[in-house]
């Protein structure tokens, strides 16, 4: 039987943030499903590195209907862990779920109609043996369906009690926008914003993404906050072989150039200034940054997330230009 640590919230001051104008805290980090965490993956490690998280006070696990692979296993993953682990704690977490991707075949498993959504939404609760999630996002902008059929099917899963509250992912600032005044017009209150930002793309800073969130209430997540591994130490001299580059998957080689090289080797002198690691630098830089409430980060091992969970105790950046 799994007896969380009792001391799991005891620097909560530093651990949790106000997610935009809400009643909600999330924890400054916050862990992600996207890897590491479906069928092709060991259970049980998976399960040491939640269990790791939830005794250090990360109680949001952030999933999305497709990840994997297989496509719903990270979700059926997590459902094993609520039966194992974590049921008597529900009320403790704050989980999170998406759709917008592709999920299934024919026109009904993709994008943005209600349809999809609404039935997404649905297999994810019996995935992940849940009777409702605490946020679930759009998870990406359908250029093809009316806004107005994506939000309203947003609204109504939070009127049917399968979502306490809405998020959305990727989309442009005029729909984010748009998105915006029609919830707060329902009463249905846009809680969170997730994006990519980190120190290798700034574009909800230099696009106005972040500033709207800021200005408006709305909590901000960074995904991918290291780059997909960019930002850490490995990719400073050369490919490793055991990377995701050189497994040509999600992070291609011909992206490492001389520029951005360079761009890694002076981040990382600047880290060694500060006696830290580059990757603990740049999730530091992130929640640094006005407007931020948490970053995801995933997680192959629970060294790797005890590592970065040291940016909450980085030093502040001053004057410094990254």
């Amino acid at each position: 039987m799994y007896t969380p640590s009792s001391h799991r919230y005891d620097h909560s001051d530093t651990l949790f943030e106000r997610c935009g104008r809400s009643g909600i805290l999330l924890p400054k980090v916050s862990l992600g499903f996207w890897h590491n965490f479906g069928g092709n993956d060991s259970y049980e490690r998976s399960r040491a590195i939640t269990r790791f998280a939830f005794d250090n006070g990360i109680v949001h696990f952030d999933l999305a209907n497709n990840y994997g692979p297989p496509y719903g296993s990270a979700e059926e993953t997590f459902g094993k862990l609520m039966n194992d682990d974590f049921r008597p704690f529900r009320d403790e977490l704050f989980i999170s779920t998406k759709a917008g991707y592709d999920m299934w075949e024919g026109p009904y498993g993709n994008w943005g109609s209600r349809k999809y959504l609404m039935a997404s939404l649905d297999q994810s609760l019996k995935r992940m043996n849940l009777d409702y999630v605490d946020l679930f996002y759009s998870h990406r902008y359908d250029p093809n369906t009316p806004l107005e059929e994506t939000l309203q099917a947003l609204v109504d899963v939070v009127r049917a009690g399968k979502a306490l509250y809405v998020g959305i992912s990727r989309w442009p600032l005029e729909a984010l926008q748009l998105g915006y005044n029609y919830l707060k017009e329902r009463d249905v209150p846009l809680l969170i914003f997730q994006d990519r930002l980190n120190l290798l793309d700034r574009n909800p800073q230099e696009n106005g993404t972040l500033e709207f969130c800021r200005n408006h209430g709305i909590g901000f997540i960074s995904f991918s906050p290291l780059a997909q591994g960019l930002l850490t130490d490995r990719y400073l001299k050369d490919i490793p072989q055991d990377s995701r580059m050189a497994r040509n998957t999600s992070l291609r080689p011909s992206s490492l150039d001389e520029n951005l090289l360079q761009q890694l080797q002076h981040l990382n002198s600047v880290a060694q200034q500060r006696g830290e690691e580059l990757a603990r630098m740049a999730l530091a830089w992130i929640l640094a940054q006005e407007g931020v409430t948490s970053v995801l980060v995933g997680a192959s091992s629970v060294e790797q997330l005890q590592r970065n969970m040291q940016c909450l105790h980085s030093k502040p950046f001053d004057d410094i230009q990254l």
